[in-house]
């Protein structure tokens, strides 16, 4: 950490009576330990220097498509560059636009994107179906592994922090899954009994 506090661009009332340096010292344990440039590996490399790395610009030309791109509440532009590799699309996209109307400081936030996520996974399994090579859940998830690779036992007296939520993870992974499977089942049983009146 340095020793002026940086600015604070993304809070509504930005702190009025900023402590020294030498009170966070008494405060907290280890603060500014890397004010030194000697204690900081990375110190030659936080040298400005725009001349050594051709940098030629103050701030870049933006990139062109930034129309509907998603950027969080939190920042009041988009970046100058953004990532086009993965662009949002269909239901999981609309579910994604309306996550960044929350704060990333807000649970609605990531959890509307984590079932953006879980709707464009099932999207990718549904159109296997349509391909020659449907999606296996039994290979393609690592149930098998679970007793070929010690999976129980890795988890049992290592402290793990993932054992807090290994219990859901069959519930999200598995239970869309047997949820298709019986309603499939359901639906093939209804067919059947009318085929039979």
């Amino acid at each position: 950490m340095s020793s002026s506090m940086p600015p604070t661009p993304y809070v509504a009332n930005k702190p009025k009576d900023i402590p020294t340096a030498e009170a966070l010292r008494a405060r907290i344990p280890g603060w500014g330990v890397d004010l030194d440039p000697k204690d900081r590996p990375s110190f030659p490399r936080e040298v400005f220097d725009p001349g050594s790395t051709g940098a030629h610009w103050e701030y870049p030309e933006e990139q062109q498509g930034r129309e509907g791109r998603e950027r969080s509440i939190e920042h009041g532009q988009l970046t100058p560059v953004f990532g086009t590799s993965a662009p949002l699309h269909g239901v999981s996209g609309s579910i994604r636009r309306y996550a960044y109307r929350y704060g990333e400081g807000r649970a609605a936030h990531w959890l509307i994107l984590i079932f953006a996520d879980r709707v464009d996974a099932w999207g990718g399994h549904l159109g296997s179906f349509a391909s020659l090579r449907p999606d296996n859940p039994i290979t393609e998830t690592g149930v098998l592994s679970e007793g070929r690779r010690h999976g129980i036992a890795s988890r049992l007296g290592r402290r793990r922090v993932d054992v807090n939520h290994q219990w859901l993870d069959p519930i999200i992974v598995g239970g869309p899954w047997v949820a298709a499977t019986a309603g499939a089942a359901l639906a093939a049983r209804a067919i059947a009994r009318r085929g039979r009146r």
